[in-house]
């Protein structure tokens, strides 16, 4: 039996195998890693927000279904969340959002940010998810501190509890 050299016979395997694995490597995502509670979030590359039913009514959640919310210290159309807030509440970052299903395009904004990326706006409010929401539809972030609401259809933040 002959065996074949490594350098030859294996080559078009390797390179195989490398082009499947940077396949499955997947694109940006809308939503946080999953895996990892407070991980940095690569930005997408284009966002959708749309309005879902939920406990508290008609809301903001992302085109996965993520929920979005407001933070009442950030001002209108400027964010207040500085590193040790964004590792709970990370921010929706695109560089384009476009309104979904029951959204209102003229709401939809981006706020620019001081490390030069821009974070989708929805009225005034800058857009977060809560790391403790495990699931599209969760708003286990809601009233939080009594800083942190989840956005209604309208761009004003849902203060009332499920």
């Amino acid at each position: 039996m002959r065996v074949p050299q490594t350098g030859t016979a294996l080559a078009p395997v390797l390179a195989l195998a490398v082009l499947a694995l940077t396949a499955c490597g997947g694109g940006a995502s809308e939503a946080p890693d999953d895996r990892k509670p407070g991980a940095a979030r690569q930005p997408a590359a284009a966002a959708s927000v749309r309005v879902a039913d939920s406990p508290l009514g008609p809301i903001l959640v992302d085109g996965a279904g993520r929920t979005l919310y407001g933070f009442t210290k950030d001002q209108p159309g400027a964010s207040n969340c500085d590193a040790d807030c964004v590792a709970v509440w990370p921010a929706l970052i695109a560089p384009e959002v476009a309104a979904g299903s029951g959204a209102e395009a003229k709401l939809l904004g981006k706020t620019p940010l001081t490390d030069g990326a821009t974070q989708a706006r929805y009225g005034d409010w800058p857009l977060y998810y809560y790391v403790g929401d495990a699931v599209a539809g969760d708003v286990t972030g809601q009233a939080l501190d009594d800083e942190w609401f989840v956005i209604g259809a309208d761009g004003k933040l849902v203060k009332r509890t499920a």
